[in-house]
């Protein structure tokens, strides 16, 4: 699956990168027919805690699955969608 990382406002480092290709890539396990993944890193209010926003959008044949989730750092962030991601992914998979 083809993961392609955008960072809104920063430059996101080689181990957050390497980080979310390999969480987001082993949603494929789950399910195949996973075409493609768009991860969008961003900050809501940089003076603020729990400002880290990671939206996660999951190419498939027919409706796209989609997460967003908020959090003090981006892993946790996207912990949180590739958990909400994974119920969306079973769903998929029984159709």
């Amino acid at each position: 699956m083809d993961v392609k990382i955008n960072a809104v406002n920063f430059k996101a480092d080689e181990k957050l990168t390497g980080f979310v290709t390999e969480k987001v890539s082993k949603l494929e396990r789950h399910a195949s027919g996973l075409l493609a993944a768009e991860v969008t890193l961003s900050v809501d209010k940089p003076e603020s805690a729990n400002n880290k926003v990671a939206d996660i959008r999951i190419v498939v044949r027919g409706n796209d699955l989609y997460a967003s989730k908020q959090a003090n750092s981006f892993e946790e962030a996207v912990m949180l969608a590739i958990d909400a991601l994974k119920s969306q992914v079973e769903k998929f998979k029984d159709k």
